[in-house]
């Protein structure tokens, strides 16, 4: 940025007095000690380095250039209203649709909003269809819509100049380590498994390129992504600069989804007259099965069930479709399992588990596996190299051992010998693998894969009688489609809509009502949830506030508080029986260096010391878990503790500091969250989300510490109830951690008066279509009781 030749400050141009540095939003001032001149330094890692006392300036007084989304004034002069009006009118409204517009032609001007077709907003989705044409017809444009965009971002993610660290892996595969600095802008995602095309254009070596897939991606331990390539030979191995990077888009996901929903629409067998309807919201009679239900419920080598599981097993084995929905800690995925090894004992053929992700797929599996059933998990070819915490049950590993196939055992042996086959060898070798997948599959008493993997073609000759969708709220209603038209008789979701939904990066899409999940839908349609309803993870003075809120005050607690105070631990909780506290921190908020995120400096320090004072008390790094909704402060507050922490650095790096929707599903003993927002006029973001604070409220087992700013966060009804909470409980504190006390703030009243409803599950309103009056009804007798 320069500024105006005509301003007051000439046509200076902005810059890091130290290093050069012209990133405005890591730029900052610091006022020179001797002379009435300030310096511009940025923010890391300049300023963070501490003043000596002879140094010319204080860097603890360094302050960013922009305050409150805007420059600061004696930078740039604000524009009178009389100047103001004379200037074009442009509203933050076009603003959002121009920076969305931007994302697929950089050059877009605002007169690019007027062509047609820019503003029209796709037909929402429905409560109920007529039938599953309408429901094709509606879900196939945002399914596109979400494919296209998501085709367009990752095309649009290439980074140059990347400076290229090789290695070589134990498989003796080729690996090159890299920074991708785009990732910190939130906008595309990196996973294990996913492919990179890596390039090198410079003088020293001929071009090259090759396909990799990614083996690590960045982390507290390292910034650097771990690139494996699929073949090593050629890789220019002596050159480290002139490299670059892009993804490597890949349609299936989105192919499956249309198919499936063609399938739903097409194939009068893809599912059982009764789920048909159910699914499409149709009045059908309530079915229930008519089955030999087992003596006892509990499943072989898996934990003795409590009341209400044993009540939610039962109830899914009699119905043909069925909800459960699991509260954190309270169960969920030992209760899905039990459900399977009924299913798997009840019903001939095979059962069909999935989940969204991978992580969710490979823990059912591992507890299925325990009650003895056989057990196949499927994964995408491109994810057979990765490490699996249970590999010895994925297909490809079968297959490598499948004694009494020998003819393969030998193509697998010579393929291993010599890197690769001569063509016929390879047609034999493709052919009897298909042949011993088969049998393995066709053995198999239950089949996991994810959701979008039940479509891989290896599964198209088997009928799934039973699917079980685990994490179900977390998948969008195509996803969930896919497991479903392979011959479903009994459906089974299990999730919890009060937690965080499925992620769809098109806004447009999640507009229309994409971002709700199956799950929800059914839910609104009347299909009522069976809630599991003891906890075993929080001490109880950490479930309180989620069960009032979220749970219509229905959850149990199966610990005691003598299980979750740990006495050695030597931690200042103003109320010692209840390890709880929110830590008031006022520091302002800045913009992060990406210019699309927030960092909160003060809440970084803050954190630091309660982490620091955690681990004087032999709290083990593993057992501590920081939680920060912005990527900019969670990769602010990794180099923070590295730089500014006062025990061994490796001790900060083990500490895992990550975003809401990576720790949905886990849990530590200890959490922080880092609220990060503090400021007079711009509101609170997406914490206001009710979901996204339950979630970071239920991860911990023994303790939590929340760092805030309370004025600004009890604007919000939510917030407002969850500080006069920890208030009541003496739990709200101020100044330093050895000598905290009561705070005195006077809290800010909300903008509107908080409603039960605010938090218990609400569809996304006016973005999902027209609701007739007897639909209103339905909707408005969820709220009350759940069955068991």
């Amino acid at each position: 940025v320069a500024l105006h030749p005509d301003s007051d400050l000439g046509d200076a141009v902005l810059e890091c007095y130290n290093c050069g540095c012209r990133n405005i939003f890591l730029l900052g001032f610091i006022p020179a000690k001797a002379d009435t001149v300030v310096v511009l330094l940025c923010r890391q890692p300049c300023a963070a380095v501490p003043s000596g006392k002879d140094a010319p300036w204080d860097t603890s007084q360094w302050l960013p250039l922009i305050e409150d989304r805007s420059f600061l004034s004696w930078l740039l002069r604000v524009p009178s209203d009389k100047e103001q009006g004379r200037s074009r009118q442009i509203s933050s409204q076009q603003i959002a649709k121009l920076e969305e517009l931007w994302k697929e032609d950089a050059n877009a001007t605002l007169e690019d909003l007027q062509r047609p077709g820019v503003d029209e907003e796709p037909q929402p989705v429905l409560l109920r269809y007529e039938d599953a044409y309408q429901h094709q017809n509606i879900f196939g444009p945002l399914v596109k819509m979400e494919g296209d965009y998501d085709k367009r971002l990752k095309e649009s993610q290439t980074q140059d100049d990347v400076v290229i660290r090789w290695d070589l892996g134990l498989n003796q595969k080729r690996v090159a380590w890299f920074l991708f600095p785009k990732l910190e802008l939130g906008e595309v995602k990196l996973a294990v498994g996913d492919e990179l095309r890596l390039r090198y254009r410079g003088e020293l070596h001929r071009p090259w390129e090759c396909v990799g897939q990614v083996i690590k991606i960045p982390n507290n331990t390292s910034d650097e992504v771990g690139l494996e390539l699929r073949r090593s030979e050629g890789a220019p191995v002596d050159c480290t600069h002139h490299f670059s990077v892009d993804f490597v888009w890949k349609s299936t996901s989105f192919d499956r989804m249309q198919l499936a929903m063609k399938t739903f629409a097409l194939d009068d067998t893809s599912v059982s007259h009764y789920i048909y309807h159910r699914l499409l919201g149709h009045e059908v009679e309530p079915q229930i099965l008519r089955t030999a239900l087992p003596k006892r419920f509990s499943a072989p080598n898996l934990p003795a069930l409590n009341h209400s599981q044993q009540l939610a097993v039962k109830s899914v084995l009699q119905k043909p479709i069925s909800l459960i929905q699991g509260p954190p800690g309270t169960g969920k995925t030992v209760t899905s399992a039990t459900v399977v090894y009924h299913l798997a004992k009840m019903n001939p053929g095979h059962v069909l588990v999935v989940a969204p992700s991978n992580v969710a797929v490979d823990q059912l599996a591992e507890k299925i596996h325990r009650t003895g059933l056989r057990v196949v998990r499927m994964t995408a070819k491109s994810r057979e190299a990765l490490d699996s915490p249970v590999s010895f049950l994925t297909l490809h590993e079968l297959v490598q051992h499948a004694d009494t196939h020998r003819e393969l055992q030998k193509l697998i042996r010579l393929k291993a010998d010599q890197g690769e086959l001569s063509r016929s060898d390879e047609a034999r070798f493709k052919a009897a693998r298909r042949v011993c997948e088969q049998e393995i599959l066709q053995h198999a008493e239950v089949i996991l894969c994810t959701c979008v993997g039940a479509g891989d073609p290896r599964l198209s000759r088997l009928r799934f009688r039973t699917v079980l969708i685990d994490e179900a709220t977390q998948a969008t209603e195509p996803e969930s489609i896919i497991p479903l038209v392979l011959g479903s008789k009994q459906v089974v979701l299990v999730g919890d809509h009060q937690q965080l939904g499925p992620v769809v990066m098109n806004k447009q899409a999640a507009r229309a009502g994409l971002s709700q999940s199956l799950f929800e839908r059914l839910v609104l349609l009347g299909v009522r949830p069976l809630r599991l309803q003891v906890q075993y993870r929080m001490h109880p003075c950490l479930s309180a506030f989620p069960s009032n809120m979220f749970y219509e005050g229905s959850l149990q607690n199966g610990v005691t508080s003598a299980e979750r105070i740990r006495p050695h631990v030597d931690f200042p909780w103003p109320d010692p029986s209840a390890p709880m506290l929110f830590y008031s921190c006022l520091g302002p908020e800045e913009i992060s260096s990406s210019g699309t995120s927030y960092l909160n400096r003060t809440e970084a320090a803050t954190c630091e010391k309660v982490v620091t004072r955690f681990l004087r008390s032999s709290v083990q790094p593993s057992q501590i878990g920081i939680i920060t909704p912005y990527e900019g402060q969670r990769s602010f507050m990794v180099n923070y503790m590295q730089f500014s922490g006062t025990l061994r650095k490796e001790l900060y790096k083990e500490i895992e500091v990550a975003s809401v929707d990576a720790f949905q599903g886990r849990e530590k003993d200890y959490i922080l969250v880092s609220c990060v927002r503090s400021n007079e006029h711009q509101g609170i973001g997406f914490l206001s989300d009710p979901r996204r604070l339950n979630v970071a409220l239920t991860r911990a087992r023994y303790g939590i510490v929340l760092l805030g700013n309370p004025k600004v966060l009890s604007r919000n009804p939510l917030w407002y109830h969850l500080l006069q909470h920890f208030r009541d409980r003496a739990c709200l504190v101020e100044g330093p951690l050895s000598n905290l006390h009561p705070s005195v703030m006077q809290l800010s009243n909300p903008r509107r008066p908080w409603k039960p409803e605010d938090t218990r599950f609400r569809s996304r309103g006016s973005e999902v279509g027209q609701v007739s009056a007897s639909d209103c009804k339905l909707i408005l007798n969820y709220y009350g009781d759940y069955d068991g």
